[in-house]
C-alpha cells in the first residue's frame, strides 16, 4: 500500500508550533491556577487560621496571668526566689562586723582610765568607725583611748595561707579624730566627758577573705599613763651637735 502526503512541509511545521504553542499554553494555565490556589491558601492562613490562632494564644495567656495573679503572696513568693540566688554572692562577700567586739575589747583601755561607750557606727562604704563615749577621767582616758587606737594592729592570714605562715600586720586605724568633747552627769549623777572618736580602719579587719583575725595593742615599747597621755608631738629625737662641743 502507497501513502502520498498531499500536505506540503510548511503546513507541517505550522501544525506542530500550534501544538506546542497549545501546550504551553494550557501548562501556563495550569501553573496560574496552582499559584492562586497557592496564594489563596496562604492568604487564608495569614488572615483566618493566625488570626484566630493568635487569639486563642492572647485569651490563654490572659487566664493564665489572671491565674497567676490570683495566688496568694504571689510578688512575695517572686522575690524571695530572686533573693534566693544571690545568696550564695551575697554569702562570699558579706562583712564580718562581729569582730568589732574583738576590737572593743582590745582598744578600750583599762582603769584608771577605762571609757564608756553608749554608740558605735561601722559605715562600710567609707571603711569608718565613729565611737560615742564617756569618760570619767576626762581628757586623760579620752587621749589615752585614741593613743591606744593609734597602736593598734590588725593580724590575719590570707584565705591561701599555710598554718605555719607568719600572719600579716597592718595597722588598724588611720585619720584618727576625736570631736563633740563637753562635759556632762551620768545616771549617777557623776562628772563625765563626752566625746565621738571616728577613724577609717583597714578593710581586712571584717573582710571574710582573712582567716584568724586578731587585734593586738603596740605603744612602741612604752605602756605608761605618762606616756599614753601626753601627745606623741611633744617629743622629738635630739640634735645633732655640728659644732664639735659637748
Amino acid at each position: 500500500m502507497i501513502e502520498i502526503n498531499l500536505i506540503p512541509d510548511v503546513k507541517q511545521e505550522l501544525i506542530k508550533a500550534q501544538r506546542v504553542r497549545s501546550t504551553v499554553v494550557a501548562t501556563t494555565i495550569l501553573i496560574g491556577m496552582v499559584s492562586v490556589g497557592v496564594v489563596v491558601a496562604l492568604a487564608i492562613y495569614v488572615f483566618t487560621i493566625q488570626t484566630v490562632r493568635g487569639s486563642l494564644l492572647d485569651n490563654s495567656i490572659k487566664d493564665k496571668n489572671a491565674e497567676f495573679v490570683a495566688v496568694k503572696d504571689v510578688s512575695k513568693t517572686l522575690t524571695i526566689q530572686n533573693q534566693l540566688t544571690k545568696i550564695s554572692d551575697l554569702n562570699s562577700n558579706k562583712k564580718i562586723d562581729s569582730r568589732i567586739f574583738n576590737l572593743l575589747s582590745a582598744i578600750i583601755p583599762p582603769a584608771p582610765n577605762d571609757v564608756q561607750l553608749y554608740d558605735l557606727t561601722i559605715d562600710s562604704t567609707t571603711n569608718t568607725i565613729t565611737i560615742n563615749g564617756q569618760a570619767a577621767n576626762s581628757y586623760a582616758a579620752v587621749e589615752v583611748f585614741k593613743k591606744t587606737i593609734e597602736g593598734a594592729k590588725v593580724q590575719f592570714n590570707n584565705a591561701d595561707d599555710k598554718s605555719t605562715d607568719k600572719p600579716t600586720e597592718l595597722t588598724l586605724a588611720s585619720s584618727i579624730s576625736t570631736s563633740n568633747t563637753s562635759y556632762g552627769e551620768d545616771p549617777t549623777g557623776a562628772k563625765v566627758l563626752r566625746f565621738t572618736i571616728s577613724f577609717i580602719y583597714t578593710p581586712e579587719l571584717f573582710s571574710p577573705a582573712a582567716k584568724n583575725v586578731s587585734v593586738i595593742i603596740t605603744t612602741q615599747g612604752n605602756a605608761t599613763d605618762s606616756y599614753l597621755g601626753v601627745p606623741a608631738s611633744f617629743f622629738t629625737d635630739p640634735a645633732i651637735d655640728l659644732t664639735g662641743g659637748q
